[in-house]
């Protein structure tokens, strides 16, 4: 027995056999027959499309769009066509100075009138102009709250779907630590059988054995209960059953000074306030032209046309039409209003300080979560350095020492140490590679990066 210990060639083979049972274990795919693999651009592609967020903010940025388009409307003048027909029945009663002409009876007369009215307003203050532009920079904003809402939506999914490939790796990792309890407890029951080992071991190794059962079944619901989350984003477009991928994929390549660089102009949120403290500039500029007087050219054609199939006044006409053209000038200028201007004015003026107190503060999130994402980061980045070489120490660590405890080297307490520690290995590397997925999404999503 000691002989077939001590043979070097031996152990190394078991060992590697060890280690290659465990990997693909770990790493590969279970069991999904019915189950369709969705990669992560699919989600994503549906996310765009069938999100409701998404749908919500390009729906207001159409309505936008479609205000924009119409606001040359501001510049063309007002024209507006009346017409009417009225018909007169009336019993009159006239009495002159001469009883000779004094008469009574019904009057009955039909009047027809139309008119083209235009009013176009040739100044008033650059009002419309301020207008114009106001209109066509919250089309530009909703157009950016779209792009905001995507990458947003994005980050969400990705994180969302990591964190199921997460949940995953975490079950297999469980299931891999079974397969040590369940030997544990085939060598603990077997000493006991033959009187070299005592019977709380078997029973803390099937305690143990219990627990990573109960463990299975925890991860198992916490991985449906992602994908139903992962379903909600992209609008339930997805199967009833899905799979998705084995590995976290990271960009390990990220650098501060790419990211942070023109960060202004990059980051959606930002031109967003950037455009609410423009338009507080333009509201102010418009409350400021109604102060100016006001031109307008007022233009008319009017038809008038008077028959009175019965008459009574002997005075009056049977027939009478005009028709005709009227135009001129009208000159506005605001004298006193209760001070309605004025007050609007200061209130705009604080409006335009609030804007930009906002974007400051915004500005502000943005640089702190980003310097924040970029430290969590570059730190996942080394600690996967160590837990990637940790993991396979580990691994080695626990078949040594269940060889070990096959033969009676290694108590029950040194083997139960050992899987502990793959344990936490394999929740540290697990960790520090969903960590490092968040810090690299979150610093994509604040550069705008999921989008392009």
């Amino acid at each position: 027995m000691r002989r077939l210990l001590h043979n070097p060639k031996r152990n190394w083979y078991m060992k590697v056999r060890f280690l290659l049972a465990a990997t693909l274990l770990f790493f590969g795919s279970r069991a999904v027959s019915a189950q369709e693999m969705i990669p992560l651009e699919k989600v994503v592609a549906l996310a765009l499309e069938k999100n409701y967020d998404v749908r919500l903010s390009q729906n207001a940025s159409e309505a936008a769009n479609k205000v924009n388009n119409t606001a040359i409307g501001a510049f063309l003048p007002q024209v507006s066509a009346v017409g009417s027909t009225l018909w007169n029945d009336n019993k009159q009663e006239l009495e002159f100075e001469d009883e000779n002409r004094n008469n009574r009876g019904d009057a009955k007369s039909n009047n027809l009138a139309a008119s083209v009215q235009l009013n176009w307003i040739l100044f008033d203050g650059t009002r419309m102009f301020a207008t114009r532009e106001r209109v066509a920079v919250i089309a530009e904003q909703g157009e950016l709250l779209v792009k905001e809402q995507m990458v947003n939506t994005i980050a969400s999914v990705v994180l969302n779907y990591y964190d199921i490939v997460r949940q995953k790796q975490q079950l297999k990792a469980i299931e891999e630590q079974m397969a040590v309890s369940e030997e544990r407890v085939k060598l603990a029951d077997r000493k006991l059988q033959v009187g070299v080992g005592g019977k709380p071991e078997l029973l803390q190794a099937k305690v143990d054995y219990n627990a990573q059962r109960t463990q299975v079944l925890q991860q198992e619901a916490m991985i449906l209960q992602l994908k139903e989350e992962l379903n909600a984003l992209v609008g339930l477009q997805l199967p009833a059953t899905y799979d998705v991928a084995d590995t976290i994929i990271i960009d390990l390549t990220l650098q501060r000074e790419a990211i942070a660089d023109n960060i202004e102009s990059s980051n959606f949120g930002l031109q967003s306030a950037r455009r609410n403290l423009q338009i507080a500039n333009l509201l102010l500029w418009e409350s400021r032209a109604q102060q100016s007087p006001v031109l307008s050219f007022n233009g008319a054609y009017n038809f008038n046309r008077v028959n009175n199939t019965v008459l009574i006044n002997p005075f009056g006409a049977l027939f009478s039409q005009t028709q005709g053209y009227n135009y001129g000038l009208t000159l506005t200028v605001p004298l006193l209003n209760g001070l309605t201007t004025r007050r609007q004015i200061e209130l705009d003026k604080i409006n335009v300080t609030r804007q930009q107190v906002l974007y400051d503060q915004q500005k502000t999130t943005v640089d702190v979560g980003l310097r924040n994402a970029y430290t969590g980061y570059d730190n996942a980045k080394k600690i996967l350095l160590v837990e990637e070489e940790n993991i396979l120490l580990a691994k080695e660590n626990v078949f040594i020492a269940l060889e070990g405890f096959k033969r009676g080297i290694t108590t029950f307490i040194e083997l139960r140490t050992a899987q502990q520690s793959l344990e936490d290995a394999y929740n540290r590397l697990i960790s520090a590679r969903y960590l490092a997925k968040v810090a690299e999404t979150e610093l994509l999503r604040l550069n705008g990066g999921l989008l392009r």
